[in-house]
This record gives structure tokens, C-alpha cells and sequence, in this order.
């Protein structure tokens, strides 16, 4: 068997998922590519501006799988905010991980820590965007059969013409639930114990940067970018972002950091604002 984790270049300036839409039909075509591809995904997580799996397949498919995802989810962003482009450019890293040296156990760790050492949870299992409640955890599978939707809604809600195994299971967020194509016991079974499990996940070099941060939770980028869009009319009676000046511009990159208590690279994220010029903008203006 062999093992990749495939890591995406995390973007200074944009996002993947600018509302909890795009988060859902990205975790619905994470199914639709596991299915059409045969890649077996053990573990993933949908972040904010770049995206982590580890899949077993061989090393042509891993890049099938992300390329195939890249794809689909790039032209979905076209459909719904016009010419997106930035994916087909973004990076991608795929590297070997091994169950003997245990560096596969490290990347599954790896891959649930990314929320909670982004500030955004203070446990994997809370964040819902990709396998963070996946594993051991007994309550995982609540949800409603694909098969008892009509084939209709089914293309609706996965926003694919794939027809996908009837068992697997909707959850209450509007999303395949991973726990239907994740081999949760295969796993867990890594793992041998959730006792074990969770020693690799405190041991995590993610864990590591989330012991750094505040212990104040962040906010996440979507939120910020809906709080920014209300922001941009309250204070200064506009529609969008680009109809500001650069000294309102400044004032809310000023207004963002201290209501929301983010730093100048989120701000950059949510907003599409290089780092040096929106730094410029929050110390001159």
C-alpha cells in the first residue's frame, strides 16, 4: 500500500472558500472525486486558503485526485464569482508517508491539527470542514441516506452528474458526511487506541503553533469576509471594498484588526490586499 500527503500552497492573498456554501460543495466533491478516482482518502481538512489530504493510491493518482479537485471546485468558483483563476496556479506538494516509520500516523495527525494551530477550535473533532470528527468518535454518522433523495436533488447537492453509493450519508450541514467513503476503522486501527490517537495529535507540530497563539479563538475567513461587507457600508456608507479610498481603506484594515482581533495576514486573506501594501495603508493612513 502506498500513502501521500498531499498538501496545497497556503495563499497570502486569496481564499478558497469565501462562505459556508463554497465549504459545502467543496466537501461534496471530495466525495465525487474519491468516488470517480478510487483514491481512498484517510483523512482531509478544507482551510481557508489551501487544503490537506492523505490518500492511499500510487503517486499518478494522488495527482490525479487533486488535480480532478482543483478542477471541479475551480469551475465552481467561476460559476458563482466569475473568472477565478488563482487554483489552476496554486502549488501543490505530494509526498510519500509510511505506517512502519510512523510518518503516516504523523501526517493524519498533521492534517486534524490544522484548525485548532489556526486558532479556529480548541479540538479537530469541533471543525467540520473536512475529517476532524471522523475518528473515534461514536457519534459521527448521524444523518440521511443519498438514496432517499431523488436523483434530481442528489445532482443539486453534490453539483455533479455523478451518482454516488445511495448509502452514503447526508449530514444536518447540507454535506456528504466523510465518515461514508473514510475508512474510519482501517484508521482507527493505526492508531490502535484513541488514547494513542490523541498522543499524536497533542504531539503535533500543529499543536505546537496553536501552544503559541492567543488562547482566544480566531475567526474564521469567511466570517471576516461577510463582517468586512457590512463594514465597508456602516462606516462609510459604500458597496464594496473597492469603492473606498485608501485612507478608508486603511481605517478599516484598523477597524478589522481591533473588532475582530486578527492579525495583518488574515486581513490580507479576506480582503485580496497584498501584505505591504495594506501595511501601508494601517500605518499611514
Amino acid at each position: 500500500m502506498n500513502f501521500y500527503l498531499i498538501t496545497t500552497k497556503a495563499l497570502a492573498d486569496r481564499i478558497w472558500f469565501r462562505d459556508t456554501e463554497d465549504f459545502r460543495v467543496a466537501m461534496n466533491y471530495v466525495a465525487v472525486v474519491a468516488f470517480t478516482t478510487g483514491v481512498n482518502v484517510l483523512a482531509f481538512i478544507l482551510m481557508s486558503n489551501h487544503v490537506h489530504f492523505v490518500v492511499e493510491c500510487d503517486s499518478a493518482k494522488a495527482k490525479e485526485f487533486i488535480d480532478r479537485f482543483k478542477m471541479l471546485y475551480g469551475a465552481w468558483l467561476h460559476k458563482k464569482y466569475g473568472s477565478v483563476e488563482f487554483l489552476r496556479r496554486v502549488g501543490v506538494d505530494i509526498r510519500p508517508v509510511r505506517p512502519e516509520n510512523e510518518s503516516l500516523l504523523r501526517a493524519i495527525a498533521y492534517v486534524q491539527m490544522n484548525s485548532v494551530a489556526a486558532n479556529i477550535c480548541p479540538y479537530p473533532n469541533i471543525y467540520g470542514w473536512g475529517t476532524g470528527a471522523a475518528f473515534f468518535n461514536p457519534e459521527n454518522t448521524r444523518g440521511y441516506k443519498l438514496g432517499t433523495l431523488s436523483k434530481r436533488a442528489q445532482f443539486e447537492l453534490t453539483h455533479s452528474r455523478t451518482i454516488l453509493p445511495a448509502a452514503y450519508l447526508v449530514g444536518d450541514e447540507g454535506y456528504i458526511l466523510p465518515q461514508s467513503y473514510v475508512p474510519v476503522k482501517f484508521v482507527e486501527g493505526l492508531f490502535w487506541s484513541a488514547k494513542r490517537y490523541r498522543l499524536f495529535l497533542n504531539n503535533s507540530s500543529k499543536a505546537g503553533k496553536h501552544m503559541e497563539k492567543s488562547p482566544a479563538p480566531s475567526f474564521e475567513d469567511h466570517v471576516l469576509i461577510a463582517a468586512c461587507r457590512n463594514l465597508v457600508f456602516s462606516l462609510f456608507r459604500e458597496k464594496s471594498l473597492e469603492d473606498l479610498s485608501d485612507s478608508q481603506t486603511g481605517e478599516l484594515l484598523r477597524q478589522m484588526g481591533r473588532r475582530f482581533s486578527t492579525d495583518l495576514n488574515q486581513l490580507c486573506r479576506v480582503t485580496g490586499i497584498p501584505y505591504e501594501k495594506a501595511s501601508k495603508l494601517m500605518d499611514v493612513f
